[in-house]
């Protein structure tokens, strides 16, 4: 008896479950391309209150695009500007927005043309220079009727064979342009100019309009230029202006040769502000310099609804941080944002560093150090929130080790980074982040799904053994049952519990609070419950048999067992001292159970039959009592077995195991257990199937209780 009780208190598999469990979050994560470093933050993930970002690479691709295009209209007064998609070097990544059907006007020709030939900048997986330029077309007279998409990609190529470079006025500081000199198919030169749209308006005379005219630039048309720039710069773009010049009268016969008279000009960089001068001004771009992710603005909105605050904390200008984070969602278009937008230094020189990071929504850190994102990380903890804090560098080491959750990026990342943090980002991309939070809530519902299943498995097994001591009857189950139950029915169950899907809202609730008990009085009152209808479960059934000939119209007689009353069941070792006892011979299988010689032995060697519904009763319990712990509350109408197919799978492993050792007689001869008959079958599911029920009573009464105590605390506010 003791070690059975021993064998049935202790759950011998959950060590081996919960690392199980842990291991596969950690597999999931780097399918989403976050690796854990260490096991423990699979699960401290889920209650992540903080995500401390930076902003380079994270929020932001780190990869300059174009946003904007400006270009000249009709009348030099009117300017035409277009929308550019996309946040990456990848050409196919979005489109231009309101962009003319067919072929381009003149000034997008040129605007193409320059910034296709004027540009040494180039990208090694696309082989393309300038992705604006794929996203514009190809150049006049190279566009056929039909064109196939490996020639809409090779349009930087197109206008590089049309305008061959001759030279190249590089860029310097004081000017802040770069020239090159080509020569056009019909043998003509051209200078092409890119550089700061104010330096590069500054040397114009003229600008270019949408049919190729060129007209004089006007006080007029320079201000709406200069108005064009400065809506774009406030919008934390960086501008970039496009000019281009066809009278080149000192390089109208230069090739290249060192002995022309201007190959001196271009070898004097001071000669290069007046070579650039009276240009042909025809638009100007745009750029992110540092593009936010499109997908980030999705995440920030998960976390909202999941109560996460997100804190922005960068080494960039203060300006540009606010545009990048009005861009992704962490602050509204037209909310206020000079509260919760502060520099390093200023938030060091705060009185009350805690109150301002108790704000709720997002912050901005701009112009941040190192040290003042240890002191945010070590003031949020002190405050009692679990933290996520990202760093890269090996500055930022103090306060990844110092976090909750230090999170290295994967590829910007240096070494030591990398080994101060719980998790390595493969992508550098915040959203993954968001999903490694979900993942690691998922994780946590699980663990507690199979820590549920395996403890009220436990108390019904402790409750069946005391139950059987305080009633004076039999030995129902022996230690090598229980232990077999233990350890390999119940494996397979528990394991297939890590797999469940997340629920549909789980991004939806507020994170727990990292200190929440694991089993709370209402969950252990469920426990209780279900282990004590296991354990009457497990032992009304081993006195079924002894005493009922049928239960609920279920013949047992069929075997031709004798029935006792209860008295003589729970009197059972005062049995030599009766008079006209008999027991028949009942059969088990293909064998025959006799007591010719000891009918006493009906209540030791007889009670085979009894014991082996009792441990298939126990089995089907907890198979059943699985899909219970499918979900804490969850109705399993709600969430059917099915959602969760390896549940299924392990289910009919178990059973799989248990028909093993009833009907395989050598395995049979091991556990002390005997085949059942149809009808037998048919009272172990009538006895096991109530736990569905039973819970599902209690899951309802659980929803009803969680539904009051939130409706109390909404009210609770406006009654204050």
């Amino acid at each position: 008896m003791s070690i059975a009780l021993a064998v049935a208190a202790i759950p011998e598999g959950l060590p081996a479950v919960i690392t199980t469990c842990l291991a596969l979050g950690t597999r999931k994560m780097a399918q989403k391309n976050a690796l854990v470093r260490k096991l423990p933050s699979v699960e401290t993930l889920g209650c992540t209150t903080v995500i401390c970002s930076d902003k380079t690479g994270t929020l932001t691709t780190n990869q300059m695009a174009v946003a904007k295009l400006v270009a000249l209209g009709p009348k030099p007064t009117i300017l035409r500007k277009f929308k550019v998609d996309g946040t990456t070097y990848n050409p196919l990544d979005g489109k231009i927005h309101d962009w003319p059907t067919g072929r381009m006007d003149a000034n997008l020709q040129m605007i193409a043309k320059i910034a296709a030939v004027c540009n040494d900048a180039g990208v090694t997986h696309a082989e393309q220079k300038y992705v604006l330029v794929e996203k514009m077309g190809l150049p006049e007279g190279s566009l056929g009727a039909e064109s196939s998409e490996s020639e809409l990609l090779r349009c930087c190529q197109k206008w590089n064979e049309f305008e061959s470079r001759v030279a190249t006025l590089e860029f310097d500081r004081d000017r802040k342009s770069m020239g090159v000199i080509v020569n056009s198919r019909s043998q003509k030169k051209s200078l092409l100019v890119k550089g700061a749209v104010e330096n590069v308006l500054e040397r114009s005379t003229k600008v270019q309009l949408l049919d190729g005219t060129v007209v004089p630039l006007d006080e007029n048309s320079k201000n709406n230029i200069v108005k064009a720039l400065n809506e774009m710069s406030t919008s934390a773009l960086r501008c970039l202006g496009f000019a281009y010049k066809d009278e080149l009268t000192d390089f109208e016969t230069y090739d290249g040769d060192e002995d022309h008279p201007a190959h001196r000009l271009l070898l004097d960089p001071s000669t290069y502000s007046s070579i650039e001068s009276n240009l042909v001004f025809v638009g100007l771009v745009g750029l992110w310099v540092r593009s936010p992710r499109e997908e980030v603005f999705d995440a920030i909105e998960d976390c909202r609804a999941a109560g996460i605050r997100v804190m922005v904390i960068t080494g960039d200008n203060k300006n540009t941080a606010e545009a990048i984070c009005r861009e992704i969602g962490v602050f509204d278009d037209d909310e206020d944002i000079n509260p919760r937008s502060i520099t390093g230094r200023e938030f060091m020189c705060l009185p009350d560093r805690k109150a301002y990071l108790r704000q709720s929504g997002g912050l901005l850190f701009s112009r941040a150090e190192p040290k003042h994102k240890q002191e945010i990380v070590r003031l949020l903890k002190e405050d009692g929130e679990v933290v996520a804090m990202t760093g890269d560098g090996v500055n930022d080491a103090p306060a990844l080790k110092l976090a909750d959750i230090g999170i290295a990026m994967g590829i910007s990342g240096t070494e030591v980074a990398k080994e101060a943090s719980d998790m390595v980002l493969a992508d550098d991309n915040f959203s993954t982040i968001v999903a490694a939070v979900g993942e690691g809530r998922s994780i946590y519902n699980n663990m507690k799904a199979f820590i549920r299943y395996m403890i009220s498995s436990n108390i019904g097994e402790v409750a069946s053994i005391f139950l059987t001591a305080a009633l004076g009857i039999p030995e129902g189950l022996i230690p090598v049952q229980l232990l077999w139950v233990n350890l390999v029915t119940d494996g397979p169950p528990a394991t297939a519990l890590g797999f469940n899907p997340p629920d549909k809202d789980i991004m939806k609730k507020p994170p727990r609070r990292s200190d929440d008990s694991l089993i709370s009085a209402w969950i252990l009152f469920r426990y209780l419950v279900i282990g004590m209808y296991v354990g009457v479960a497990t032992v009304g059934v081993f006195i079924i048999w002894y005493t009922h000939g049928s239960f609920l119209g279920i013949d047992l007689s069929g075997d031709g067992h004798s029935l006792v009353t209860y008295s003589q069941l729970a009197n059972w070792g005062q049995c030599s001292s009766w008079t006209n006892f008999t027991a028949s011979p009942f059969t088990a299988g293909t064998q025959v159970i006799s007591f010719e010689n000891d009918p006493c032995d009906y209540f030791h060697g007889g009670k085979v039959k009894a014991m082996t519904l009792s441990l298939s009763v126990l089995v089907a319990i907890e198979m059943f009592n699985s899909l219970n712990a499918l979900s804490e509350d969850g109705s399993l109408l709600s969430m059917p077995p099915w959602v969760n197919p390896w549940l299924l799978v392990a289910m009919s492993v178990s059973f799989g195991l248990h028909f093993l050792i009833l009907y395989v007689p050598f395995l049979a001869q091991v556990f002390g257990i005997v085949p059942l008959s149809l009808n037998e079958w048919l009272l172990v599911l009538a006895v096991a199937l109530p736990v569905i029920v039973l819970d599902e009573i209690l899951k309802l009464v659980g929803r009803w209780t969680s539904r009051s105590q939130v409706t109390k605390r909404r009210e609770k506010p406006k009654t204050e």
